[in-house]
Order: structure tokens, then sequence, then C-alpha cells
């Protein structure tokens, strides 16, 4: 008598929390859907369910909370005003497109060129379409330094604290929690996230960010996501490349009619640029090699010559060099801090360095 009075009851209780899944953020969803089945099943073969049935409830009510605050959260990046889109960068220019492509398809190519303005715009472009309230908007760079930096300044145009609505993730850090909505990381650790939740049911969008760079970790993301998106029809995508490989990406990510995924096309900032090469000799009767070191102190010396011939001496100005290792960084910082180089200030910059060390930079 008793049992059969209690199972309608707990019966009732399974569909009551089936029916406000959808309430739930998509992590939740997929789990909890999961344990109600069994419970389903348990139920059927007279076994007890009642404290599953508690820890269930309690979880679904923690769920339907989070995913209201971040509801709460995301409305006010709702309007073009609030998220603060720079007007003279170019991906700027193809808003609507891009939104209305992200609205019509899952997966979505955006190509252009360093500069347009893709890596801090498309995550903002992500709020304004209502993403986030269900799970992250996970955004991947190949390196750490990125990965900090680009949440930073994530941060600053959207006016708020990071760790809070943007926060980053890297190997020994993590600025994230419960009301993050956008969140930076390397393409290894998406990766890793992959072992213990294969659906990465915890993002809304994923933005796999300099594509064509072809790393190990991103062809390793690029195939995984493409066999993700049929059991994750609900998860968009995008992928960010210069323009190189854009078709490739397309028909990699194919829908399965075998329509191509669409590609937005983003110009770049066109700036003068003038090219000039500086042998490594001392002077035009002496034929004895300059060192590398040497060679990049002169050239620095002869740019602040051109610099004041051509009036371009008004406000800051900065001089970027690149090199092949830590050990030329550090002998070349080493060579024009002795120079004593008025005005200058020498930044090295490696993988070793410390985070704040880097962020400094």
């Amino acid at each position: 008598m008793s049992d059969t009075a209690t199972a309608p009851s707990e019966h009732a209780r399974l569909e009551a929390l089936a029916a406000r899944l959808e309430r739930a953020l998509s992590r939740d969803q997929r789990e909890l859907g999961k344990r109600l089945a069994g419970l389903r099943r348990r139920l059927k073969e007279g076994k007890p369910v009642d404290r599953a049935i508690n820890d269930i409830e309690s979880r679904l009510e923690a769920s339907i909370a989070q995913r209201a605050a971040r509801e709460t959260a995301l409305a006010r990046w709702q309007t073009p005003a609030a998220l603060n889109y720079p007007p003279e960068l170019p991906v700027v220019e193809r808003r609507e497109d891009i939104l209305a492509a992200l609205a019509e398809h899952q997966i979505v190519v955006v190509a252009g060129e360093t500069g347009s303005g893709k890596t801090t715009q498309l995550p903002k472009l992500c709020l304004e379409m209502g993403l986030g309230r269900n799970g992250l908007i996970g955004h991947t760079q190949p390196r750490r330094l990125a990965a900090r930096s680009v949440a930073a300044r994530l941060a600053e145009e959207l006016e708020t604290t990071l760790g809070e609505t943007v926060g980053y993730q890297v190997r020994f850090n993590d600025t994230t929690g419960p009301s993050t909505l956008m969140k930076l990381m390397t393409d290894g650790i998406l990766l890793a996230e992959t072992q213990h939740d294969p659906d990465l049911s915890r993002y809304e969008a994923i933005i796999i960010d300099e594509a064509h760079e072809r790393s190990l970790n991103i062809d390793f993301l690029l195939g995984y996501l493409k066999r993700l998106t049929a059991r994750r029809p609900d998860l968009k995508i995008i992928i960010t490349s210069a323009t190189i490989d854009v078709e490739r990406f397309s028909q990699h990510f194919a829908a399965q009619d075998g329509t191509p995924a669409p590609i937005v096309s983003v110009s770049g900032r066109n700036f003068p640029v003038e090219t000039q090469y500086l042998p490594l000799v001392r002077d035009a009767e002496d034929e004895e090699d300059l060192s590398l070191q040497e060679g990049i102190l002169r050239a620095v010396e002869e740019l602040s010559v051109i610099e004041r011939e051509k009036g371009w001496m008004q406000g800051p100005r900065d001089v970027l060099i690149f090199l092949p290792g830590e050990r030329e960084i550090r002998a070349t910082a080493d060579t024009l801090r002795r120079a004593q180089l008025r005005d200058t200030e020498v930044l090295p910059l490696y993988a070793r360095l410390s985070n704040e060390e880097q962020n400094r930079v």
C-alpha cells in the first residue's frame, strides 16, 4: 500500500524536474538529464530513488539560479552602445553581417588581416547576440601572453574588472568565476578540458582565434569540434583566420548537406610602410661585419635620425624587434641599455618571464 502510494509521487517529481531542465545551465541540462533517465529506470525496477531525487532537485535549483544571474548580467550588454565598439575597426563595419551569419549557421569563419579587430570585437558580438546565458563564451589564443592581454583589453573596453564578466585561464592561473561570461584561454587549456568534459558542456560558444597558425593543438581542436557539432547543435563556433586557408576551413566545417561554412571577410587597416635594408658592415671601406646586436643598435640610432628629419618626434613612439630566441633577446636588451639611448625604455619579452613582467610589457 505504502509503496504504490509513494511511487506516483516520485514519478511526478521526476517529471516536474525534467520539465524545469531547460531553465538550467547547458552543462547541468546534460548531466542532470542523464541522471533523471537513470532514476526512471530504477523507479520501474522498484528501487529507492528519493535521496537521489532530493540531490538532483538541489542541483537544479542552484543551476537555475546561476542561469538567472547570468541573464541579468547579460542584459547589460544587449545594445551596441554598451559594448563600446570602436568605429575605426574594420570588423565593426561588418557587425550586422557577422551577427546574421551567426544567427543562421552553427559555424562561421571570419577572415581578416591583423589589425582588423577580430580578436577583441568578436566576443562582444557574441554578448550582443545573447550568447553566454547558458554557458561560457570560450575564446582561445595560441599563447599565454595573448590570452592574458586580450582578456585585460576586453575588460577595459567593457569597463569591468578582470575576473568578473571577462576572465582568463592559462597554466597555473585561473581568474574565472561563477559570474564570468567570457573566458580567454590557450588552445591547450581547451584541449585539456575535452578529457573530462567531452561535450564541452560548459560552453555556449567557442572562438578559435588565429587558426591559420596551425599548431598541433589547433589542428586537434579543429578536428574535435567538427565531430562535436553533431552532438552539440546548440554550440556556436567561430573560426578566425588571416586570409590563409580560409576556403579549407570553410570546407572542413561544411554542414551535413555539404554546404560550406559561411565566410565573412573583413578588410585590414592600411598604414604606410617603408622598407630599408641596413648591411651588417661598419662602413663602406671596412668590410668587417657587425654583430647582430651592433647592427640592431645602429638601426635604432638611425631611426631616431630619420624621425627627427621627417618630424615624427611628437609623442611616444616604439621600435619592435623580433629575435629568434631568449638568448638573443637578452643580449640585445643589454646592448641597448649600455648604449643609454635618450628617452628610451628597453622591455625584453620572452616566455620564461614572470607574469608580472609580461603584463608590464
